[in-house]
């Protein structure tokens, strides 16, 4: 039976049972801070078990991607481990329970029109005090006893151990189905039975909860090794192939009969990790240092040093991504939309970790063999860091290569060591956990602050709830620039949050005057932070609220324009380039967004035309608040692994709509003008955009035209042909470069031997040099080059052409010596006249001509002197 037709069969079967038919959740649940990747089915149902949320239905049934990696050293190694793997599952919140759980599983298993397994290969387990499951296995479903175990907490209860050992909360026991098969006993589905919860220690700490539930999970991957008879889940229809296909592409033969074979091993370790990363890339989920980003490097380097270890020197992994989509195109087309973007990023991490692995290599065997000869049997916290900063080895990757040599490893001094580089998450920031909190008081005797700021920019009837002065909670405050927090129980001002700024302006009565700089959320409460610049304050006080305006609607126009830049990022780059941050301050936006290489300048330019065509078609903004069903079906766009709120706010921009819940415009047109200014990496996987709006658009348009002007007449070209100019100026600049390297080769001259040659007049390099028919800008280029290279340097140049007799001097006074005071204008014009001529230029650099060779030496030594008595 195909694993395709073993997962329908799973999912229709229990729809036929009324469990409502639920898609797979997202394989990085981001709206879930307790996990990094969705490790089982009912992870997308936990508010539903713990009664936080209405239930649409009662009973479930899913087929969840998952991924986990606590076993992640056995996969390839073992029959049945995977990082990556599918969870079928049935769920009851407060329906069905025990009985009918455990029938429809032996019903499922055993009944021909389903998986038809042969009862007398089925066995289960109970928790040894669970008499009521076990009444059931034995007198209902006719399990022989010898087929019934009964286990201890530590095996048959979930969480494991939790009645003596916690975790206080819900948990209750769970009963297992193995099924006999070649290789031994396999367990095939576990019945969670969540009924209790736990209070305290034992004993009499399990308190019977008002609404049982039900959880339960079969391993995809694993039914359908039992259904096809084969000895190893990577054996089975949808990861054989892949298994094969990692071969070839390594140049290696899969032999499945040797399951202890290392390349075996290998090229089965390669399967999995890539069917793991391609659906994490595919949900916007890039290789990195961090959380999730870092397990997904982790997994592509792991795979990518077996390759290495095959002989592969090159990417490879990337070109198994389409085989990935095409075995799991049935469940999840989806992935065949983002192969290209996928290979991408993958190929570039196999690239990063190649140009440092074989060097790796050989500075880890230098560690292992200098453990051996100090008789040393633990890698060192400071030799992992090492490896992971300078050549980019995981910790994890180092510790199993030392583990296959007996050697040990030091984590915690790998912690410290990452600590005292800043590397862990977080390790800048302070613990404010313990940190008093003179709200907290104030939170639980008062209603939420009414954010008025929709629709209004000034309050007039607003109410003076608290004040706060440091750590202290005060009734009435008095002075003249008093930094205070006040707390409203109405007001106008947008709190950060977001990505946007929060509100300035001003609070005020017939008492006071209370300058806001900034407002920020504190629970549900809005925080007024700033100045009394005068009068007295106290709490109860009626006062007026007022918004800076101008400063909104600045803020406003940078947001607005904002969903219109992501909207033509998508369109223009893919799907995938979806918001991983924002800063949405007055006419400033900064957005992050998932690409893995630069925008080059013809998409850029287009993108921002997007934007400014959208602006120009003064398309109406609508902000209404509505169920998120009802956002679902008007193709409100919702982000991977976002968990929002039964009630949203979906903001219409044209064909742009997005959940937000910031401050808008009411016309786009109000945006006028958006201008991109800078385009530029984060992190790996990750773009940024800066982009100005109205009247800051304005002055950048605007300065960039003076600019434009300016060289444009500098350079003595229409505006148009600016570029070109420059792109000549500097093809004739590295000309005369060259030309410069070739002379220096052939000894005629060198700028090391005018500096060695150079006089000292009062501190000052003086170089003077007299050549003959030079070309006047390689003899400029040599200038600027001396100029680098020494300071403070003053520099004289005579070129004589011997056909005319002509004399050409260049002057030339370094930066530091033009700020003394000192030109190269009157220097120039000082000698001049001994070469019968005359000149001017800049204080910088100047040029004169003459007509009598013979008074160079003269000239030399007046410039000397001149010199000497300017400095």
């Amino acid at each position: 039976m195909k694993t395709n037709e073993i997962r329908e069969k799973y999912l229709s079967f229990f729809e036929s049972k009324g469990c409502v038919r639920r898609p797979s959740d997202v394989l990085v649940p981001r709206w879930d801070p307790s996990v990094l990747f969705t490790p089982a089915g009912m992870n997308q149902f936990k508010d539903h078990f713990l009664g936080r949320c209405k239930l649409d239905f009662t009973r479930a049934t899913t087929c969840q991607k998952c991924l986990r990696t606590g076993d992640i050293d056995n996969v390839g190694r073992t029959a049945f481990h995977h990082t990556f793997f599918e969870m079928l599952g049935n769920f009851s919140f407060g329906d069905y329970f025990k009985r009918e759980a455990i029938h429809w599983a032996w019903e499922f298993l055993t009944g021909r029109q389903w998986l038809g397994i042969d009862p007398g290969l089925l066995s289960a387990t109970v928790y040894l005090d669970d008499h009521e499951a076990a009444d059931i296995w034995l007198n209902e479903i006719k399990l022989p006893k010898e087929k019934l175990q009964y286990l201890e907490e530590d095996e048959n209860f979930w969480p494991a151990s939790a009645p003596s050992l916690g975790p206080d909360g819900v948990c209750g026991p769970c009963s297992e189905i193995y099924c006999k098969t070649a290789q031994g006993e396999v367990e095939v589905w576990n019945l969670v039975f969540t009924q209790f919860n736990r209070v305290g220690n034992p004993p009499d700490n399990l308190r019977p909860l008002p609404s049982k539930n039900i959880d339960t999970g079969m391993g995809l991957e694993r039914i359908s090794a039992v259904m096809q008879g084969v000895e190893t889940n990577f054996h089975i229809d949808i990861l054989r192939p892949l298994v094969e296909a990692a071969g070839e592409v390594c140049g290696v033969n899969y032999d499945g009969s040797d399951l202890t074979n290392e390349n075996g091993r290998r090229l089965r370790r390669i399967a999995d990790h890539i069917r793991a990363c391609t659906f994490a890339v595919h949900e916007n989920v890039y290789p990195g240092n961090k959380e999730e980003k870092y397990v997904i490097r982790r997994l592509l380097r792991r795979a990518v040093l077996d390759g290495f270890q095959m002989g592969k020197r090159t990417p490879f992994l990337f070109e198994l991504v389409p085989a990935v989509a095409d075995l799991m195109k049935v469940p999840y087309p989806e992935l065949s939309e983002t192969i290209e973007r996928v290979q991408g990023v993958i190929s570039a991490e196999e690239e990063h970790f190649l140009g440092t692995i074989e060097a790796g290599l050989v500075r880890i065997n230098t560690i292992f063999n200098s453990m051996v000869a100090g008789k040393r049997a633990v890698v060192s916290g400071t030799e992992a860091f090492e490896m992971y900063q300078t050549f980019g080895f995981p910790p994890e990757l180092f510790e199993v290569m030392a583990a296959e040599r007996n050697l040990g490893f030091d984590w915690k001094g790998f912690g410290v060591e990452m600590q005292r580089h800043g590397e862990l998450s977080g390790s800048g920031e302070k613990n404010l956990l313990f940190q008093r909190d003179p709200l907290e008081k104030i939170k639980k005797v008062t209603a939420p602050t009414t954010f008025l700021g929709y629709t209004s920019l000034e309050c007039s009837e607003a109410e003076v709830i608290a004040i706060v002065s440091g750590e202290s909670l005060l009734e009435e405050a008095s002075g003249v620039n008093k930094s205070l927090k006040i707390i409203l129980n109405r007001t106008p001002f947008y709190g950060e949050k977001g990505g946007q700024v929060g509100d300035t302006g001003e609070i005020s009565s017939d008492n006071f005057v209370f300058k806001v700089d900034a407002t920020q959320y504190d629970g549900e409460l809005l925080v007024h932070s700033g100045t009394l610049t005068s009068g007295q304050i106290a709490v109860g006080d009626r006062v007026v609220a007022s918004v800076d305006v101008d400063r909104r609607q600045a803020i406003s126009r940078a947001h607005s324009a904002t969903h219109l830049l992501h909207h033509a990022l998508r369109h223009r780059l893919g799907g995938h380039a979806e918001q991983q941050g924002s800063k949405v301050d007055a006419d400033v936006l900064r957005f992050d967004f998932t690409h893995h290489k630069a925008i080059d300048s013809e998409t850029l330019t287009q993108i921002e035309t997007d934007v400014n065509n959208m602006i120009l078609d003064f398309i109406p903004v609508t902000c209404d608040s509505m169920p998120l069903e009802d956002a679902r079906k008007v193709g409100a766009m919702m982000l991977f692994g976002e968990k929002y709120p039964d009630e949203v706010r979906v903001v219409v921009m044209g064909e742009s709509k997005e959940l937000c819940g910031g401050t808008h415009l009411t016309n786009v047109g109000q945006i006028g003008l958006c201008k991109i200014i800078a385009e530029e990496s984060v992190s790996a996987g990750t773009r940024r955009i800066t982009a100005l709006t109205g009247r800051e658009a304005v002055k950048r348009v605007q300065q960039l035209d003076s600019v434009g002007a300016a060289l444009a007449g500098m350079l003595r070209v229409p505006l148009a042909d600016v570029v070109p100019r420059v792109e000549n100026l500097i093809d004739i600049g590295k000309k005369l470069r060259k030309q410069l390297e070739v002379l220096a080769r052939k000894g005629d001259i060198s700028i090391d031997s005018l500096l060695e040659g150079a006089e000292d007049v009062n501190g000052i390099k003086v170089i003077i040099w007299a050549t003959k028919d030079r070309d006047l800008n390689m003899l400029r280029e040599l200038i600027d080059q001396i100029r680098r290279k020494s300071q403070p340097a003053a520099i004289l140049f005579a070129n004589v052409e011997m056909e005319t007799k002509k004399v050409t001097l260049l002057a030339s006074l370094t930066r530091d010596l033009v700020e003394r005071g000192l030109n190269a204008v009157d220097w120039i014009r000082t000698v001049s006249k001994f070469v019968q001529g005359g000149g001017g230029g800049r204080p910088d650099l100047a040029q004169a001509g003459g007509k009598n060779p013979d008074g160079i030496p003269d000239a030399f030594a007046a410039a000397k002197k001149w010199l000497g008595e300017k400095s």
